[in-house]
């Protein structure tokens, strides 16, 4: 039992960063640069927990910033609790407006990522995803026995959920706080931000997508940040974009003094990222007062 649990933590914090460090802030926003080697180890992470291309997987997260809580948002609970959980991962193809080739050009540059995103093909990319990650586990069972290649499988498996599971509850009001108005229904969720090594932090996110760092406050613990943190000071990651508490209010301050034509105002869209930050009354622990 200890040996199964020991593999389990290890396995579920490898592929938990692989989600959180390289499919999301490096490849979807990259939010820092690092080596080339060392963004394939946590891809690599993220791949084998089932999490699918890395070109699927950052043009879908691309055009949900782009499209956020609005009909075109490829996965808003807002319209549907199944289609944000698991349904939008059962469609076919890329929808009209969501295009990798001009979505994700730096993406679709990369061999290694053509390879594993099979043209376009859903079905073809999702059914490689699953035999690569099983496979990987078969090593596992072969060399080292059962115990760890179950505990493996299970963190994968356990992982998996984070996103399906953060799209849903952090984009349902009631269930968060909110520091920020982003213009969409994007919620801090203290819970889901130690599961999910602090993308639970995700008002905060949608604030400021292309930081590296989603908890703002004292009590947000960000593991995923602590991690880019600690590869900045081994130099093995640059350009480290760190937005701040601080520089979001200076930001929302600025936007607050300088005037805005009527007819800019009047045709500005509710869901624009760069809706001018106004702070929100909440406790430490996350409750409105």
């Amino acid at each position: 039992m200890i040996e199964f649990i020991t593999v389990f933590l290890i396995c579920y914090m490898w592929h938990a960063l692989g989600v959180t460090v390289g499919y999301h802030r490096l490849i979807s926003h990259r939010s820092f640069s690092c080596p080339k080697i060392v963004e394939y180890f946590f891809v690599l992470a993220g791949y084998l927990a089932f999490e699918g291309s890395p070109i699927w997987w950052a043009t879908i997260h691309r055009a949900h910033h782009r499209y956020s809580d609005t009909e075109l948002d490829p996965h808003s609970p807002k319209f549907s609790l199944y289609n944000a959980h698991f349904g939008w991962l059962t469609k076919k193809a890329y929808a009209e407006h969501v295009n990798p080739a001009l979505q994700s050009k730096d993406l679709v540059k990369d061999p290694v990522y053509r390879f594993l995103e099979q043209d376009g093909v859903w079905a073809r990319a999702h059914f490689l995803t699953f035999f690569l990650a099983l496979s990987f586990r078969l090593l596992i069972l072969v060399c080292f026995g059962w115990v760890p290649a179950l505990a493996s499988l299970l963190a994968g498996f356990a992982v998996l959920q984070i996103p399906l599971m953060l799209n849903v509850v952090c984009h349902i009001p009631k269930l968060g706080y909110k520091i920020y108005a982003t213009g969409d229904e994007s919620v801090n969720v203290w819970w889901v931000g130690i599961l999910a090594m602090g993308e639970g932090w995700h008002n905060n996110h949608h604030a400021s997508p292309g930081s590296a760092k989603t908890g703002m406050l004292p009590w947000e613990i960000d593991l995923s940040w602590l991690t880019i943190r600690l590869m900045r000071r081994l130099k093995i990651a640059w350009r480290v974009n760190e937005c701040t508490h601080e520089q979001l209010m200076a930001k929302k301050l600025n936007q607050d003094t300088q005037p805005m034509p009527q007819q800019i105002i009047a045709n500005k869209e509710p869901n624009n990222r760069n809706t001018p930050l106004v702070p929100s009354t909440v406790t430490r622990f996350g409750f409105f007062l």
